[in-house]
C-alpha cells in the first residue's frame, strides 16, 4: 500500500526540517518542508527525500517524487497509508 504526500519545499533554509500541515486554497492538505540545499542539480530534492524517509522510518529508495520535481509544490509517493503517514509526520 502506498499513498501520495503533498509538500511545499523551502530551499536554502537556515532551519531545515519539517514544518506544519497547512491547506491550499482548494482545501487540500500539504506539509511544509525546509531544506538547506539550493534548488540546483537536484540537491534540494535529494534532501527532501532523505528528510521525509527519515521522518517516516522508511528507506530512501521507497520515497519518490511523482510530480513537481522542479517546483516548490511536490507530490511524493510513500510506502505507507495516508493515516500512518500523517501520524508519523505530526
Amino acid at each position: 500500500m502506498s499513498s501520495i504526500l503533498a509538500i511545499r519545499v523551502t530551499p536554502r533554509s537556515a532551519k531545515p526540517g519539517l514544518g506544519e500541515w497547512k491547506t491550499d486554497p482548494g482545501r487540500r492538505p500539504f506539509l511544509e518542508v525546509r531544506v538547506a540545499a539550493a534548488p540546483a542539480d537536484g540537491s534540494a530534492n535529494e534532501e527532501v527525500i532523505k528528510l521525509i524517509a527519515n521522518a517516516l522510518g522508511v528507506p530512501k529508495s521507497e520515497v519518490r517524487i511523482v510530480s513537481g520535481a522542479t517546483a516548490r509544490l511536490k507530490r511524493l509517493e510513500v510506502p505507507l497509508s495516508d493515516e500512518d503517514c500523517r501520524a508519523r509526520l505530526t
